[in-house]
């Protein structure tokens, strides 16, 4: 089927829940002028559908492969990587003293939604570099800004976040990494990191690894990491005491190598410090909670894209004398899809957006974002395999057949759940830290705001539902707001989704098929899905902890 990225659906969301106008009358955002906008949606479109989008089957069936002589990708995929780095993609959002663009977060979330919906696998090779640009300028030193930026935000040199070892998973304060300190002020390097995307490949001279190590001396756990920067090809043009042990054979995704590497074989892997000794999570979490969004931004782009596959079928397949998108159940399907899509792409493009107010000087914008981004992290990709697992459906026993790929949309899917902070943990952060930020008002000027503005019954009785139960859970012990932390984060991410599609929909006042399509949509989310989020009160509120246990008891 033919792909088309959701340009007015971007460029609503755009206008009306970041208000990217008022971003730019901003002196940061000066250049993001309403022309602008519409010629990086436009020219975005046109790149992932053109260059993104026909390789997503190869990159799928055929996948990157590994040797001993390094990792290739397939046929390709070389010349769109170099036409994006050609077109200045990888600048858009980055800082204009780096060769970056400088414009807002928000509109290069447009354009990662689209090449994640065109090719949620080879997306992930400039996702990781964009994180990592976001460490280096805000604690690297002003020679690693020099030698590194530049590259990195140009495409170039693609980098990665190496957190993850055999031992360590979540629990990131186990790792056993070593860098022990050379005469020249560089490290030495030496330890395994597992699942590691695009940790190695052939689309690039050079790979710039971000990497956490322990120091000598320093303490266990968290406390005790250092972040160093670890490049493929060191500055004298020769190889560095690093290579890629295999790749992972995982469930879908399979165009983006999940490389296991080894560091400091022979003698250790030369790197440099990256801001102070044993404050490597601090710099580590600045590429993280990037990455966290842009995660999110992957439960859209496979929502977008299961969507437009199911809605096309669906208008094609006959049964009964009519297409099957006539059958109320299948209607019941679509609608559902689109309506938790664009409610994943109102809640994340929302948080890209307050992180764009607090660059341009909003400290209360900034905090805000801390809120929304597990919101978004989980709920967006929670909604991403609910949608493309609703794809499948939609297309009855052919979906079930990879020949027509909805079933490649679901296994892509169901990784973004899991990494960059499980799912769990992102509910976990909700209610262990989230909940109390700035004192418990970053939290409650959110739901302030939603207040004064929505209308609908079922979204103001979905806010005082998650107001008790916040007041419940600030109130009780750890193990009763971590119990119930998982359907709190969903009510909590409905509801602000529910009040994003309610202004969108008032902004749209046209007779056009898209508004009044984009009406029907919010109004079905409001009735039928803000409702399901306000049952889930039970299962988030006081006693969960006791509620869980007595059901564990059956498992024995």
């Amino acid at each position: 089927m033919s792909f088309a990225c959701p340009v007015r659906d971007q460029r609503l969301v755009l206008d009306h829940v970041v208000r990217i106008g008022e971003l730019a009358a901003t002196a940061r955002f000066a250049d993001a002028t309403s022309d602008t906008v519409d010629a990086v949606l436009e020219g975005a479109a046109q790149f992932a559908e053109g260059e993104f989008a026909p390789l997503d089957r190869i990159g799928d069936t055929v996948g990157a492969k590994w040797s001993t002589e390094g990792v290739t990708m397939p046929a390709g995929f070389h010349a769109a990587y170099a036409a994006f780095v050609e077109g200045g993609w990888m600048t858009l959002a980055a800082p204009t003293e780096a060769g970056g663009q400088g414009l807002p977060l928000a509109l290069s979330a447009a354009l990662m939604e689209d090449l994640n919906a065109a090719n949620i696998g080879f997306a992930l090779c400039p996702m990781l570099s964009m994180g990592a640009i976001e460490a280096l300028e805000a604690h690297g030193s002003a020679q690693q800004k020099a030698d590194y930026l530049p590259k990195i935000v140009s495409g170039e040199w693609p980098a990665t976040m190496n957190l993850t070892e055999p031992q360590a998973g979540s629990d990131v304060g186990a790792l056993k990494t070593r860098a022990e300190p050379a005469a020249d002020g560089s490290w030495k390097i030496s330890g395994t990191k597992i699942y590691i995307t695009f940790g190695d490949h052939d689309l690039a001279e050079n790979i710039i690894h971000l990497v956490l190590a322990r120091t000598p001396g320093s303490p266990e756990g968290t406390k005790g990491i250092s972040l160093f920067l670890v490049p493929k090809i060191l500055p004298d043009g020769s190889v560095n005491d690093l290579r890629c042990v295999s790749i992972e054979h995982k469930l879908g995704i399979h165009a983006s190598p999940t490389a296991v590497m080894s560091f400091g074989d022979h003698g250790g892997a030369t790197g440099w410090l990256i801001g102070d000794e044993r404050a490597g999570m601090k710099a580590m979490f600045t590429m993280m909670n990037n990455a966290r969004l842009n995660v999110a931004l992957q439960g859209v782009g496979i929502g977008e894209r299961a969507t437009q596959r199911a809605v096309a079928y669906a208008l094609d397949r006959r049964q009964l004398g009519r297409a099957i998108a006539d059958h109320p159940d299948v209607r019941r399907m679509l609608v559902r899809m689109r309506a938790l899509t664009s409610g994943a792409r109102a809640l994340t493009y929302y948080a890209f957006g307050e992180l764009d107010r607090n660059l341009a000087g909003d400290a209360a914008a900034g905090l805000r974002a801390e809120v929304l981004t597990p919101l978004a992290k989980a709920w967006a990709t929670d909604v991403g395999c609910e949608v493309a697992s609703l794809g499948v459906q939609v297309h009855g026993g052919m979906g079930f057949i990879e020949e027509t790929g909805a079933a490649q949309h679901l296994r892509d899917a169901r990784i973004a759940p899991i990494y960059e902070g499980t799912n769990g943990i992102q509910a976990a952060d909700l209610v262990g830290r989230k909940l109390g930020l700035d004192g418990g008002s970053a939290y409650d000027a959110l739901l302030a705001d939603i207040r004064s503005e929505v209308s609908d019954a079922r979204l103001i009785a979905l806010v005082e539902a998650v107001e008790r139960i916040a007041a419940t859970m600030r109130a009780s012990g750890a193990e009763d707001r971590l119990a119930g932390s998982y359907p709190f984060l969903t009510m909590n991410a409905v509801v602000v989704a529910g009040w994003l599609l309610e202004r969108i929909a008032r902004a749209t006042a046209g007779e056009d098929v898209f508004e009044q399509r984009t009406r029907s949509t919010a109004a079905y989310f409001i009735e039928a899905i803000v409702p399901e989020a306000l049952g889930l009160a039970a299962a988030a509120g006081g006693g969960a902890s006791t509620l869980y246990a007595v059901a564990a008891e059956a498992l024995g």
